[in-house]
């Protein structure tokens, strides 16, 4: 008779049950695992062998066959070590045949019978309680598998723990959720001096969950204002929470349980790989653009990135996931993310209006920003110009404003499209950045002299079908923070304003 285990195979942020069955049948030994397993689970059978030794125990001179059900869907990682372990017990009887009954398990062995940390203990665990079973795992997942809510859990340190623990000898207590972080403490607003419009821009930007670009020579604050943005933006709901911790999961970024309400900040060197920003690799584990998701993700030096891995950001951009293909799968990461960009106008870095210190100008600046596909840029809401700063700025006293009133108009902005979304039932998005259809006319409407408007700059600028969604996303955004609830002509002109393809349109007809 066979003894089974359940545990689990990732897929994305989802984990799907996978049935570990043990048993003997005759024959010389020899220790098989089938069950489509990749080289780590085919590596099992010798930790699992080794830390029997290390605990005093001899396999039955047998055959044994671990079968990992259903064998058609590939099993990747180290954590099957664990259940596969608990299985062989079972059937040895070592373990009490039922003690396994309700249970969940994954981790890895080390060779002495400790049960090492895995990535995924999250998910795991959220998994297990949607089957119904509490969840087995190791003493260091514990309380990153504790914040399951109502799921059971059970860490362990080593398999002789478990076992005594199964036996009754000596019960393992129920772990504790990790704490609950209010992240790191983020630059204020008003160490920058000067770049007011920036400064507006950033502050739409956060208020609706826009994506921004700054453009302008070196030193002139771009970056500076980008760091600053994570200030302006609210704490994650429960719901965000659990979701980016689940992909922070997956990616073993969870240390000793530790979650943190603040909104992700991630920022990838401009060498970086498509697969690296949207995911993918041998395990397709998760990208920036998912490791970021429900926060920034910051790219700074723009056109310095690959033409490949930046249009690979498109998709995420518009649909807010990532789908990593694979000849055998398709693995579904989240990626509802904020872009924010910073590059130079030029290669040389000193190009840009009125400046004229680039011996190549104006061809250095379009070579250097035609390296940005138009569909991208098209899907960025604000393209500010970031002057530089002059003497005069740098003379100046702190600005009266900083990050603490910036941030309480854009709560109040956000908690306008919170409540509409509330009003508006399902299907109505909490942030105006993904406003769609029906639900974007609904709460968008414009009186005539603003739709006009935006008809002419349509014509005149060249503005897209996606242009034009997305300049009227911004003016909903700008009639919020003025509290307003009509879009007029005003904010219109303002949000075109920042979609540098229609600005040469806007300057002439905006009066």
């Amino acid at each position: 008779m066979a003894a089974r285990v359940v545990t689990v195979a990732f897929q994305g942020v989802d984990a799907v049950r996978i049935e570990v069955e043990v048993q003997f049948t005759k024959g010389a030994f020899a220790f098989i695992i089938v069950g489509l397993g990749d080289k780590a689970v085919a590596e099992s059978r010798e930790r699992v062998h080794a830390a029997f030794a290390g605990l005093g125990l001899a396999l039955p001179g047998k055959r044994i066959i671990a079968n990992l059900a259903p064998a058609d869907l590939p099993k990747v990682g180290s954590h099957y070590d664990l259940p596969i372990a608990l299985a062989v017990m079972a059937a040895m009887g070592v373990i009490p045949p039922d003690a396994l009954e309700g249970w969940a398990a994954l981790g890895e062995l080390s060779l002495d019978g400790r049960i090492m940390p895995v990535a995924g203990a999250l998910p795991a665990a959220v998994a297990a309680g949607g089957m119904g079973l509490g969840l087995i795992c190791p003493e260091a997942c514990g309380p990153e598998a504790a914040w399951a809510g109502e799921t059971r859990i059970l860490a362990a340190p080593s398999l002789i723990a478990l076992v005594n623990h199964f036996r009754g000898v000596q019960l393992l207590s129920p772990p504790k959720p990790g704490p609950m972080l209010d992240g790191e403490r983020v630059p204020d607003l008003r160490d920058v001096k000067g770049q007011e419009n920036a400064k507006r821009a950033l502050e739409i930007a956060a208020a609706g969950g826009h994506n921004l670009l700054f453009i302008g020579p070196p030193g002139s604050g771009k970056s500076m204002m980008a760091q600053r943005l994570p200030g302006l933006l609210p704490p994650l709901t429960p719901q965000e929470l659990l979701e980016t911790s689940m992909v922070h999961s997956m990616a073993g970024l969870i240390a000793r349980g530790q979650l943190t309400r603040a909104r992700p900040f991630r920022s990838p060197h401009h060498s970086a790989s498509m697969a690296a920003l949207t995911g993918g690799g041998l395990k397709a584990k998760p990208g920036e653009v998912s490791l970021a998701h429900n926060g920034v993700l910051f790219l700074d030096e723009l056109p310095e990135f690959g033409t490949q891995a930046l249009d690979s950001l498109r998709q995420p951009l518009e649909t807010g996931e990532v789908v990593v293909a694979r000849a055998n799968a398709h693995v579904r990461y989240p990626a509802r993310v904020q872009l924010v960009a910073a590059m130079n106008p030029c290669r040389c870095g000193v190009g840009g209006p009125g400046r004229g210190a680039c011996g190549r100008a104006p061809r250095c600046q379009s070579d250097y920003q035609g390296r940005i596909s138009g569909p991208l840029m098209d899907r960025i809401d604000l393209q500010v110009e970031v002057p530089p700063v002059t003497p005069a700025d740098l003379a100046l006293p702190p600005p009266a404003e900083g990050t603490a009133e910036a941030a309480a108009r854009v709560a109040q902005a956000r908690q306008m499209q919170l409540a509409r979304a509330q009003d508006g039932g399902e299907g109505a998005s909490a942030l105006n950045a993904q406003a769609n259809g029906d639900w974007l006319e609904t709460i968008a409407a414009m009186d005539a002299p603003a739709r006009a408007l935006l008809s002419q700059a349509a014509e005149a600028g060249g503005l897209t079908a996606r242009g034009w969604t997305r300049t009227l996303r911004l003016a909903r955004t700008i009639a919020d923070l003025e509290g307003a609830e009509t879009v007029r002509r005003v904010h219109v002109a303002e949000a075109l304003i920042y979609r540098r393809v229609a600005a040469a349109g806007v300057r002439a007809l905006a009066v």
